[in-house]
């Protein structure tokens, strides 16, 4: 198969550019605009709790809603609210409803806070239907110049929070985080390969082509969300910056490294280019295989979030892989050994001493090396077990310095920490009769009573009288672990127990949500990872004709994600104070850690088999395999490790973390677990590692094929003193 593409690819190389260019001017002219909510609610099933109250809000109280924007206003040297410093708030009220900003429907001052430290203003918008309606982001710039405007020469300060203010901030925040992410990934990617191939050409390759390749697997990507009405978050946009270059330039660094081999060994450009095809074309094959059925294993999440990003991601790998084995190869094969300009460097073969030295020393004691590494995964395992999820996504998703987020600070100073975003009790009515005004005044007492609740509103009643909503604000912030606990136990028992005789009560709000995410997720962990898990293993075995090694080669991978969360844990819950790390964190790295993780056992694995097939003990054959897939492994884990670290550039709790993560899983999966824990096991378990297959054996009369597949094992010649 990959023979039969490999030489068609480099017979018509302009045809299959053209194709490549018509299809990406198709898709991009005409795919739909890939958007994305900041809506945690949107990801949850309509059997959850925190929905149905939703539901009955939105039926029941159409015009009834937490303000969309909150306006903060405080005495610049922080001392109490004068009665003259509240009617200049009041005037600042009056003056912004007379300003008719559009999308503002109300403007309502609210006394002094009880300790006079700050006074609000509460600001109503319609709840917008399009995610690409933007004019509640124009109405709070318009507010904040407004208020700048009045505030300036007077004793007081002020600025503006609330939801319509937060989802303003992030998506400046992800917009400014779109740039850094990608800057530094390009510039990194082009002075990596530049050490490597010291060839601007090849530097620029994956810049140019991978650049094109995003615009079309954004475009599918769009037409299958709206195909699907999938949800997508907003963090999806850096991670398809860093899937598509990471991931990208990983599979043009085997096919370049192959090619080069190709030349080395005679063949003309367009010869070489074929053969390389057709000898990288399984393994990277494979390797996106691996990738995109973790993925896909998202699918069956039951969050909105991840049925989403589990499908677009794998469509951007997808895409990635065809365009490796079909435009790379068109365009590389145009250009011919010129890809390689200025440096001669491809003429020939580097010696590879640094790791060949590691090679020998692992096959002298695959013991230590084995026990070493896996000593190492087990110690930082063990700080994982601390994990606390963090379930505010839109908190996660701005910076601590955004004007949003620093009034939701001084807000506090006045008022408890649940203010802005209330929690909400439902009492319905189960047959459709009015509710009973005496049996809500001793519901509302009991609610009061719940511990971790500070103020209860008496009921607002629909205009049937059917249903009741208590507005109940919480003494912590609505996105801390208490404020969650609060709602998931006394709060929602208290609410179900002690419901009026006849009716039934509903506990909603963003607390709710985030309970009811995190019962979701719990789910979730139950059943992708074992699915992905499961498919990942048959697909080793397959591999590999072997029942033992691809057990061995998964545990491995399990304890290289265990590992890399508690080396997050580490850094952020212990080091740097954090509360929790964010909730989607173990599935996103559990998915990137051991489909990559998978992905470098099976080059290392797939070099010791051959090694072995050659003839070498089990031990000689870790040495070999060191030695020659060494290099593929750290060149490969390096660029991907740096495009995933800067994420963590982009200035929010939500991508530091996940960059930090995902970086240091595949720095300890190909430097730790691929370098040493799996030679080294595999030397320790010797023939018995093939059981049953004996695919360490070669049969007679099948060549070795050793000079056929340097390729990859020479990937980072500069690394090893070349």
């Amino acid at each position: 198969m990959f023979h039969g593409l490999g030489r068609a690819v480099v017979r018509h190389p302009i045809w299959v550019i053209v194709i490549w260019v018509v299809a990406a001017v198709a898709i991009i002219g005409f795919a739909p605009k890939l958007t994305s909510t900041t809506d945690e609610a949107s990801f949850l099933p309509t059997h959850y709790e925190s929905i149905q109250a939703q539901q009955i809000q939105e039926s029941a109280f159409p015009q009834a809603a937490t303000p969309s924007a909150i306006i903060v206003i405080e005495r610049s040297d922080g001392g109490p609210l004068t009665a003259a410093n509240s009617d200049q708030v009041a005037a600042i009220g009056r003056t912004l409803t007379g300003e008719h900003i559009p999308d503002v429907t109300s403007v309502d001052t609210a006394p002094a806070s009880a300790n006079k430290l700050i006074q609000i203003i509460a600001v109503q918008m319609p709840t917008p239907t399009d995610p690409n309606d933007k004019a509640g982001g124009d109405a709070v710039k318009a507010l904040r110049s407004s208020l700048q405007h009045q505030l300036a020469g007077t004793q007081l300060k002020g600025g503006i929070t609330g939801t319509a203010a937060q989802t303003l901030d992030q998506q400046d925040s992800g917009n400014r985080a779109n740039v850094i992410i990608g800057v530094a990934t390009v510039g990194l990617i082009v002075v990596l390969l530049l050490i490597i191939f010291r060839s601007p050409i090849i530097a620029l390759l994956p810049i140019v082509t991978i650049g094109l390749v995003s615009q079309v697997a954004t475009g599918l990507i769009s037409w299958a969300n709206n195909a699907f009405d999938l949800k997508t978050d907003s963090s999806v946009s850096a991670f398809l910056i860093v899937v598509l270059f990471g991931v990208g330039t990983d599979y043009i660094l085997f096919l370049m490294f192959r090619y080069r081999e190709r030349l080395r060994l005679g063949e003309d450009p367009k010869t070489a280019m074929a053969s390389a095809v057709a000898r990288v074309g399984e393994a990277i094959s494979s390797a996106a295989g691996a990738v995109i059925i973790a993925f896909l294993a998202l699918s069956l999440s039951t969050l909105g979030l991840f049925k989403s990003l589990g499908p677009a991601l794998a469509i951007a790998v997808a895409t990635t892989l065809i365009a490796g084995l079909t435009l790379i190869p068109a365009i590389v094969s145009l250009l011919g050994t010129k890809v390689f300009w200025p440096s001669k460097a491809w003429k020939t073969e580097p010696s590879g001493a640094r790791f060949a030295a590691i090679g020998r020393s692992v096959g002298r004691r695959p013991v230590m090396y084995a026990g070493a590494s896996a000593l190492i995964l087990v110690v930082l395992s063990i700080f994982a077990l601390g994990f606390h999820p963090n379930f505010d996504l839109g908190g996660g998703s701005t910076s601590s310095t955004s004007e949003s987020t620093v009034f939701q600070t001084e807000l506090l100073k006045g008022l408890p920490a649940g203010a802005t975003q209330p929690s909400e009790v439902f009492v319905r009515s189960d047959n459709s009769t009015p509710l009973n005004a005496g049996q809500l005044t001793d519901y509302q007492s009991r609610l009061r009573s719940v511990p971790g609740v500070g103020q209860v509103s008496p009921p607002v009643l629909s205009s049937d009288k059917t249903v009741a909503d208590f507005q109940v604000t919480l003494t912590t912030n609505p996105q801390s672990r208490a404020a969650l606990q609060t709602v998931k136990g006394p709060l929602r028992d208290t609410a179900h127990a002690f419901a009026p005789p006849g009716t039934t009560a509903y506990v909603g709000g963003i607390s709710a949500v985030f309970v009811d995410i995190q019962a979701a997720v719990d789910h979730d962990y139950l059943v992708v990872f074992p699915v992905a898990g499961a498919v990942i293993l048959i697909i080793l075995g397959l591999l590999l004709r072997s029942l033992v090694a691809p057990w061995y080669l998964m545990v491995s991978v399990g304890l290289g994600f265990t590992a890399t969360l508690g080396a997050t844990v580490l850094v952020f819950q212990h080091a740097q104070g954090e509360p929790g790390l964010i909730f989607i964190l173990p599935v996103i790295m559990y998915l990137f850690v051991v489909a990559l993780g998978t992905d470098y056992n099976i080059l290392m694995i797939a070099r010791l088999r051959e090694e072995a097939r050659e003839g070498r003990s089990p031990r000689d054959a870790a040495a070999m395999a060191v030695r020659h897939a060494g290099p593929t492994v750290a060149a490969a884990g390096l660029i991907l490790a740096g495009t995933f670290a800067s994420l963590m550039l982009a200035g929010n709790s939500l991508l530091t973390q996940l960059g930090f993560a995902i970086s240091s899983g595949i720095v300890i999966v190909a430097f730790l677990m691929a370098l040493f824990l799996t030679p080294g096991l595999t030397a320790v378990i010797g023939h018995r590692a093939w059981w049953p297959g004996h695919q360490d054996r070669n049969s007679p009369g099948t060549p070795a094929g050793a000079d056929e597949d340097r390729a990859e094992d020479q990937a980072a010649s500069s690394l090893s003193g070349s």
